[in-house]
């Protein structure tokens, strides 16, 4: 199984920033894309940002500029700098990661989620 552990949500004031943190850990050959999405109430989950194992990221428009996602491939980490928070970005932050268990098939995982909230 393999289990992925978020931390570093909480609450901040608009222009505030906040840094999540994910941890992919278990019966784990490579972990190969890692993302984080979001859902805010009432509304989809949609994706805010993801990055490969070679480094190359994607982000929706939404957060370009301001959020930056990194990972530490040693440490099946992937982490997420939020700048120049908005209250727009309050939402339960999902982290994701595409896990090779050994040969074969891929796996998606999902965390638990981590609420953020921006004060107006």
């Amino acid at each position: 199984q393999v289990r992925l552990v978020e931390s570093g949500g909480g609450l901040v004031q608009a222009g505030g920033s906040l840094r999540l943190s994910c941890a992919a850990s278990g019966s784990i050959f490579r972990v190969n894309t890692m993302g984080w999405y979001r859902q805010a109430p009432g509304k989809q989950r949609e994706l805010v940002a993801d990055i490969t194992r070679g480094g190359s990221t994607n982000y929706a428009d939404s957060v370009k500029g301001r959020f930056t996602i990194s990972r530490d491939n040693a440490k099946n980490t992937v982490y997420l700098q939020m700048n120049s928070l908005k209250p727009e970005d309050t939402a339960v932050y999902y982290c994701n990661a595409v896990v090779s268990r050994g040969p074969g098939p891929t796996y998606a995982y999902w965390g638990q989620g981590t609420q953020v909230t921006v004060s107006s």
